[in-house]
C-alpha cells in the first residue's frame, strides 16, 4: 500500500492577506514537490455546496440512458456535458465505470458566456471542444443542478484566484521578466476554465476481484482505474471525494419542496483505505494523498509550469475507485475537479510564444478518444 503524503496546507486567511512564506510555496509546487497545495479556513458556504453538488453527481449518473444521451457532445470530445464509456483505461478497456459530466466556467466572468469567447484563430468550427456551449440537464430533470454546480465553481475560482496571487509574488521574486500579477490576471478573467464532476459508480464485486488486486500491487500496477497523467491547465481546484453507499441511499429524483434535490448521505470514511488521489513523486515514489472534507486542494498544471518556466511543476497524479471486495453495499465516489486555465489567446510560454489555444489544441489532438 502506498504511503500517505502530507500535503502543504494554508489559511484563506493568510492567501487574502499576502502572508504565505515563498518556502511554503515552493514547497508545495516546486521542483522537489507533490505538486499541490491545501487550503483551510474556506467560506462557511463550501462544505454544504460541496455536499449538495457531490450528491448531485449521483443523481446526474443514476439518470435514465435517454436523459444522459441528450447531454452528450461528440464533436467536442466530450469536454462540455456529460460521457461515459468514451476514455480507455491503461489496459486498453474501454471505462465504463466512471461518469463524467463537464461545463465551462465562463459564467465566472460573464455569466451571459455559457463556452470561452472565440478569437480570430479559434472558433466552435475549429476548437469545439473549448467553443461548445454548456449543456445543462434540464430544470425539469435535475432540478437545482446548474445552480449548484456554478455556487460551488465560483467559490473554488475565488480561492483559486488567491493562490494565483501568492504564486505571483513567488514568480516576480524568481523569474526575471515575469510580468506583475500575471497568474492572477489569467485565473480571474479567464472563460476557459473548465469543470468536471466526476461519478464512480458502484463496481460489482466477483470471485476474482481479490486475486487480481493482490496481482496489481505485486506488479506495481495500480494506475488502470485513472492512467497517470498532467492536468494542463493552471492550477486545479479538488474537492475531497464524496463516498455514498447508493443502496443505502438510492439517488433517485424526487425533488424537495423548495425545488431542488436533498444531498444524499455521505460515508463518514472511505470503506477502501486504498481508493483516492495519488501523486507520482519527484522521485518517482507513488504516495496517496487525502483531502480533508472542508478544505480545497489545488494542483499544478502543464500551463503553469510553463508560465513559471519551470519554477512550478506539473504534478502526475491518477484516481483510484473504491474497489468491491472492500465494501458492503453499493458505493460510488464522487468529486469535482476545476481546471482554471488562461484565455485561448493568452501566452502560456513566452519564449516560443505559444498561446494557450495552440497549446491546448495539441493537448487534446493527443488525448482524442478513437
Amino acid at each position: 500500500m502506498a504511503p500517505i503524503a502530507h500535503a502543504v496546507t494554508v489559511s484563506l486567511n493568510d492567501l487574502k492577506n499576502g502572508t504565505v512564506s515563498l518556502e511554503a510555496l515552493e514547497e508545495a509546487f516546486g521542483p522537489d514537490s507533490l505538486g499541490i497545495l491545501v487550503v483551510k479556513d474556506v467560506p462557511a458556504e463550501f462544505a454544504e455546496l460541496r455536499h449538495r453538488l457531490l450528491s448531485y453527481s449521483s443523481y446526474l449518473g443514476n439518470l435514465p440512458k435517454s436523459e444522459l444521451d441528450r447531454l452528450e457532445n461528440e464533436k467536442a470530445k466530450y469536454l462540455t456535458g456529460w460521457s461515459l464509456g468514451k476514455e480507455t483505461l491503461k489496459n486498453g478497456q474501454v471505462d465504463n465505470l466512471k461518469g463524467s459530466y463537464y461545463a465551462n466556467c465562463a459564467f465566472y466572468v460573464d455569466p451571459s458566456l455559457s463556452c470561452a469567447k472565440p478569437t480570430e484563430e479559434f472558433n466552435p468550427d475549429n476548437f469545439p471542444e473549448y467553443l461548445s456551449p454548456n449543456l445543462w440537464p434540464q430544470e425539469s430533470t435535475l432540478p437545482g443542478f446548474k445552480p449548484t454546480f456554478e455556487d460551488l465553481c465560483r467559490l473554488i475560482i475565488d480561492v483559486a484566484v488567491l493562490v494565483a496571487r501568492a504564486c505571483d509574488r513567488f514568480a516576480e521574486k524568481q523569474i526575471a521578466g515575469y510580468p506583475a500579477g500575471y497568474l492572477e490576471g489569467v485565473v480571474k478573467t479567464s472563460t476557459t476554465t473548465k469543470a468536471r464532476l466526476l461519478h464512480y459508480f458502484p463496481e460489482e464485486a466477483t470471485a476474482t476481484d481479490a486475486s487480481k488486486e493482490s496481482n496489481k500491487e505485486e506488479e506495481g500496477d495500480e494506475d488502470d482505474w485513472c492512467a497517470t497523467h498532467l492536468d494542463h491547465g493552471c492550477l486545479t481546484g479538488l474537492t475531497s471525494a464524496m463516498f455514498v453507499d447508493e443502496a443505502a441511499t438510492p439517488p433517485i429524483v424526487n425533488p424537495s419542496v423548495n425545488g431542488s434535490l436533498p444531498p444524499l448521505g455521505e460515508l463518514p470514511t472511505s470503506p477502501d483505505p486504498k481508493a483516492g488521489l495519488y501523486i507520482k513523486s519527484r522521485t518517482g515514489q507513488t504516495v496517496q494523498v487525502k483531502i480533508p472534507r472542508d478544505c480545497i486542494a489545488f494542483q499544478t498544471g502543464e500551463a503553469l509550469e510553463r508560465i513559471t518556466g519551470g519554477k512550478f511543476k506539473a504534478v502526475p497524479h491518477f484516481v483510484r475507485g473504491a474497489r468491491a471486495e472492500m465494501s458492503a453495499g453499493r458505493i460510488a465516489r464522487n468529486t469535482l475537479a476545476v481546471f482554471t486555465q488562461p484565455n485561448l489567446g493568452d501566452e502560456v510560454d513566452m519564449e516560443q510564444h505559444i498561446t494557450f489555444g495552440e497549446f491546448a489544441r495539441g493537448i487534446v489532438a493527443k488525448n482524442t478518444v478513437s
